[in-house]
């Protein structure tokens, strides 16, 4: 037999097309070529291919050796085709013959100059496209614990070259255990708790209402006022992810250059980038595509610190995001589509000092310096953001005589109750409806709807911000356990929802 076909996936964004390695030994001067669109990394492969098959004992055949990646128009990258590939010359030049019918299996796997399996890349989401076909799943040992928490998929983990070949000769049987997902208790996530910050009791409010509704926040306070502190117990107040959510943001980590860890399964996404991110870290991008931050948050929390310090450019390209709940990465070759439906948490300083409205320090600031630095915040994107809140500073006897507030524990049992009112009523979170399904659900009172009127004339609302402001009030009803959006809800929304 001088042609072989194996399986493998590709990975394009999220989805992981199915790829036939073809190999073809014929005879003739001696060569080893690639074709069907493969990258660099692919195309090295030929010499760390070469020694493997060598230090796995057998001899590399010299004759004319070609591969084709199928289909040949889709762009091909990483290291996982080394194996079929390897697999494929020796079983299309004689050397192996199988006892197994290879076409129930996929396989995907980066060799090591002695043969051993590396871990790869994005296996995660592979697993998703080869549960769909049916096909057990050889990959090595390193990246099976990643490829099973797709379930009721056939995980085959494999150490070597060598290993793989004996299993499909039937000559051995692999069993390798493979860690079951952790369990995750919700005293394990942190050891920050509400509790720790004292004072700031409409700061926390404004923080449970939009972790409710997964709405978009900014605090505006003075240098050390709690801010950061804050926003970093947002997570210890938000319940675990589904399984579901887990696995799609499992799936967009082990896209990314760090990969996933099953340490952080279940656990919610929070993201905290410094302001001298570029806008391609940002979204996503590159010449592969990869996630970006506001798609490694997906289904957690993006913070974003000194918002004023990051660069305008890179701000902008968050409202498309905002709005959709998705990133499309075009480039010349192909188009990728990421999951992004994060929620922005955001804090900066009330000018560039920082001392405005301070109570003990004066700002040394003009006029034409704190409108200046605000006005690093487009119109567009501070109308995306649902709640624009004051942080006040605290001076030394509150901090040493102000009681400890409620616990994390205690907020989030709030927090999960009015998160099953909205899946119950609407099977999604109020921050994901769209114009037609908020008027749907938020039932008005009469008098409701003469003070929405009010508010739009007098804060000149767009659409986008008068629909906002009922998600908001809709939210807030639904901490209250009301079916009914009073003027009470839309009053404290419209407190939230001020002008900038």
């Amino acid at each position: 037999m001088s042609i072989a076909k194996l399986y493998s996936r590709a990975l394009n964004g999220m989805h992981a097309p199915q790829i036939i390695v073809e190999v073809h030994v014929s005879s003739g001067l001696p060569s080893f070529s690639i074709v069907g669109l493969p990258d660099t990394e692919i195309k090295e492969s030929r010499d760390r291919i070469r020694s493997a098959i060598q230090n796995s004992g057998f001899a590399f055949p010299a004759r004319r050796i070609t591969v084709n990646l199928a289909p040949a128009d889709l762009p091909k990258d990483s290291s996982r085709f080394d194996l079929p590939i390897a697999l494929g010359i020796l079983i299309a030049s004689g050397l192996v013959s199988p006892n197994l019918d290879i076409d129930k299996f996929e396989f995907a796997g980066e060799l090591a100059l002695d043969g051993e399996l590396r871990a790869i890349k994005g296996s995660l989401a592979m697993s998703y496209g080869i549960k769909s076909s049916q096909r057990k799943f050889i990959l090595p040992k390193a990246s099976a614990t990643e490829a099973a928490l797709i379930e009721q998929l056939q995980i085959i983990a494999v150490k070597s070259l060598t290993e793989v070949i004996s299993y499909l000769n039937g000559t051995i049987t692999l069993n390798y255990e493979i860690p079951q997902t952790p369990q995750l208790q919700e005293a394990e996530i942190d050891n920050l708790d509400f509790q720790q910050v004292k004072g700031q009791i409409a700061t926390k409010k404004a923080l449970e209402i939009a972790a409710a509704g997964r709405h978009s926040l900014l605090m505006i306070g003075n240098p050390g006022c709690g801010k950061s502190m804050l926003a970093h117990r947002i997570t210890t107040i938000l319940p675990l992810l589904s399984n579901e959510e887990a696995i799609a943001s499992a799936s967009l980590h082990s896209l990314s250059s760090q990969g996933f860890t099953l340490e952080n399964w279940c656990r919610t996404p929070f993201r905290t980038p410094h302001h001298t991110i570029s806008s391609v870290a940002l979204v996503g991008g590159g010449s592969n595509p990869k996630p970006g931050e506001i798609s490694l948050a997906h289904n957690g929390v993006l913070f974003l610190d000194e918002l004023p310090e990051f660069e305008r450019k890179v701000l902008e390209v968050l409202r498309e995001p905002l709005e959709s709940k998705k990133i499309c990465i075009a480039r010349a070759n192909h188009k990728v589509e990421y999951l992004a439906n994060f929620q922005l948490i955001a804090a900066m300083n009330p000018c560039p000092c920082g001392n405005l409205g301070h109570p003990k320090k004066t700002c040394s600031c003009s006029i034409e310096q704190i409108n200046r630095y605000r006005a690093k915040i487009s119109g567009p994107l501070l109308d995306r953001i649902d709640i624009v809140v004051d942080v006040p500073t605290l001076n030394p006897n509150e901090l040493q005589e102000l009681p400890n507030g409620e616990s994390s524990s205690e907020i989030k049992q709030r927090i999960i109750l009015a998160r099953q009112i909205q899946i119950n009523r609407q099977n999604k979170l109020n921050s994901e409806l769209n114009n037609e399904e908020i008027e749907q659900y938020s039932q008005l009172e009469n008098n409701s709807k003469q003070l929405i009127k009010q508010i739009i004339e007098k804060q000149g609302l767009s659409a986008r911000g008068y629909y906002r402001l009922l998600k908001l009030a809709r939210t807030i009803a639904d901490l209250q356990r009301s079916n009914l959006v009073t003027t009470s809800h839309i009053s404290m929304a419209s407190q939230y929802k001020r002008n900038f």
